[in-house]
């Protein structure tokens, strides 16, 4: 594994740190609706200040793209921040300029200084070499510690490191390339991988970069049509890309040549319409989905194979639910792989979840403490799985 420098490696006392978080978090008029990323970046805000840095924190929110827009700016982040860290967060009103100089002139050690969302200049997407220069200038050091924009080569996160030195991976960038890094390059076995989601093109990568690592891997969610359509099975009015048929038997054909276990689903919960109130059955899958119907969830018996799976793992790494869990009568077969997660952690198997979807199910489940680790980067962390290298992370000092 390729480790990078982290705050550990720094003397901060005294200096300007530009620190990189993801404050890319929901609003509810004008207040933050959901802290989790905050909440996330306080271990690392904290030691620096710790050290006597001078922080000034940078992030995105939304996509403004390139343009002022009010209802995108960050001063709620700065006010709820605030309150966490139990200290004053100044706030700029710009990311770079004059003002910004300002700021941190009238900075003291331990004190903090959140810049105005990045994404208001159009030179942040397009890692423009000026924008990247004048967001460096004001300081000597640079912490990224936003995992969730790890995987965009934008100049907050890769740009600015050819102004400042050392540059170095926060607290959270460090325990996310732990674990995930970790999974895929020295994994305790048996490991076995859950994927899930919608559509099998989101996921060809993952699947093939995972059958040459794993033991085993679950498929659930509507993807597993395309692979039962693959096998001859119908599927009714169940989500089917039939683009991708030959690339189902291509994964199937490369976990068997690997020697990895593709498990699908033996029965599901199938629906007349998509809808709360559909009328609902359990069928087994080696009869296909009858037309007219459409297959929602994994079915118990599947349920009980997956957790099975699980129980015995030492490393389990899900991404992707396993029916419509935001449906009441659709969520049991993610509901119940998430407490068989739960249990498996206990016992002492490393368990590690990414996704947006699995996060979200998992606040559902109200199990996301009981996880070895849940990720904060939907897309960084599934570009991690596909074995791809995060221009984020790339760019830091190795250590």
């Amino acid at each position: 594994m390729v480790t990078k420098k982290t705050i550990r490696d720094l003397d901060p006392h005294g200096r300007v740190v530009l620190v990189r978080v993801d404050f890319n978090v929901p609003l509810d008029g004008g207040s933050v609706a959901d802290d989790t990323r905050i909440r996330a970046a306080l271990p690392t805000i904290r030691a620096l200040r710790a050290a006597g840095g001078r922080l000034v924190l940078c992030s995105h929110l939304g996509r403004p793209k390139g343009k002022v827009v009010p209802e995108m700016s960050l001063r709620p982040a700065a006010e709820r921040l605030a309150t966490l860290i139990e200290h004053p967060v100044a706030f700029s009103e710009k990311c770079v300029g004059d003002d910004v100089h300002a700021g941190v002139a009238a900075m003291g050690d331990g004190d903090l200084l959140l810049l105005e969302n990045l994404r208001y200049h159009k030179g942040e997407t397009d890692n423009d070499r000026d924008f990247a220069q004048a967001l460096a200038s004001p300081a000597e050091l640079f912490v990224n510690d936003a995992f969730g924009s790890a995987h965009r080569a934008h100049a907050s996160t890769a740009g600015v490191t050819e102004h400042l030195s050392p540059c170095v991976s926060g607290l959270l960038l460090e325990r996310e390339l732990r674990y995930l890094e970790g999974a895929l390059q020295a994994p305790a076995s048996p490991f076995v991988v859950i994927l899930g989601g919608a559509k099998i093109s989101g996921k060809i990568e993952v699947l093939t970069n995972l059958a040459e690592r794993a033991d085993t891997i679950l498929v659930g969610g509507g993807m597993v049509f395309t692979f039962l359509a693959a096998r001859g099975l119908p599927v009714g009015s169940s989500l089917l890309e039939m683009e991708r048929i030959e690339t189902a038997n291509e994964v199937t054909s490369a976990a068997e040549s690997a020697g990895c276990k593709l498990l699908l689903p033996v029965d599901f919960l199938i629906a007349d319409r998509f809808a709360e109130d559909a009328s609902t059955r359990t069928i087994e899958a080696t009869g296909g989905v009858p037309e007219g119907w459409m297959g929602l969830d994994i079915g118990p018996r599947s349920v009980e194979l997956f957790a099975v799976e699980v129980s015995r793992a030492s490393t389990v790494v899900w991404n992707g639910p396993m029916g419509v869990f935001e449906m009441a009568p659709f969520r049991e077969g993610t509901m119940a792989l998430a407490r068989a997660m739960a249990a498996a952690t206990d016992a002492g198997t490393t368990t590690i979840v990414g996704g947006a979807d699995s996060t979200a199910a998992l606040n559902l489940a109200k199990l996301g403490d009981r996880m070895t680790h849940v990720s904060t980067g939907g897309g960084a962390s599934l570009e991690l799985l596909e074995g791809k290298t995060l221009p984020g992370v790339a760019a830091l000092d190795d250590a």
